[in-house]
């Protein structure tokens, strides 16, 4: 992440905690499942994770038997995230994924999963990631689909004030495919809506991977590094 981190200071554990609801595991699912089918770790590869916060998403990268070293501004999000994962090859760095504190082509992979919302500057942050990353290697970003209607309320709270929302920054899929000249792929996830019965969300999200909707609140891209 970038930007003010104490803001994110004060939510590490509130963070953590939303993703063990109902409704944040149903996501947590989505957006994990779609992150692995596009990153792909393998045993012994060395993978950045940008903006890793709490490491909600490292994990399933370090089950693969992947080297991960999770890289962000919170000083407290990383310590968290550092005592999940004691039994696991996790290197956790004090960072900002804007000026990344790496030499050029030292990751096999880099990931970064819902930090670039933060980022004014998102073009230089995915040329960051693309600097660090080997020839050939796979480069994944995540972020919140400015054409969902998840944002659409998500911008009506951030001009209420919330501490959040009012400071992320929503980009569609041909913007965050336009991060670089490089041709990449592009998908979304989380079609279904805030408050949904778990089975109907099921249905709605096998439908909308299903129909290749651009919609979905969540959306990924995925690059290989000439």
């Amino acid at each position: 992440m970038t930007g003010n981190d104490e803001l994110f200071d004060e939510w590490h554990e509130k963070y953590d905690q939303w993703f063990t609801t109902p409704l944040g595991s149903l996501i947590k699912r989505y957006e994990g499942e779609l992150m692995s089918d596009y990153l792909r770790p393998a045993l012994g590869e060395k993978i950045l994770d940008a903006g890793c916060g709490t490491g909600v998403f490292t994990a399933g990268i370090l089950s693969s038997g992947s080297q991960v070293v999770g890289l962000d501004l919170s000083l407290p999000m990383l310590r968290l995230a550092e005592s999940k994962f004691k039994k696991y090859t996790f290197h956790a760095i004090l960072g900002n994924m804007i000026s990344l504190p790496f030499k050029d082509c030292c990751f096999d992979k880099a990931v970064s999963m819902t930090a670039l919302e933060f980022i004014p500057d998102a073009k230089r942050t995915v040329d960051e990631l693309f600097r660090v990353a080997k020839r050939g290697g796979i480069i994944v970003v995540a972020t919140l689909n400015r054409l969902s209607s998840w944002a659409v309320r998500r911008i009506e709270e951030g001009k209420r004030g919330h501490a959040i929302f009012s400071r992320a920054i929503f980009r569609s899929p041909d913007e965050l495919r336009s991060l670089t000249e490089v041709k990449g792929i592009v998908r979304t996830a989380i079609h279904f809506q805030k408050g949904e019965d778990p089975n109907k969300a099921m249905e709605i999200e096998r439908q909308g991977q299903v129909n290749g909707s651009n919609q979905g609140a969540f959306v990924v891209a995925r690059w290989q590094k000439p």
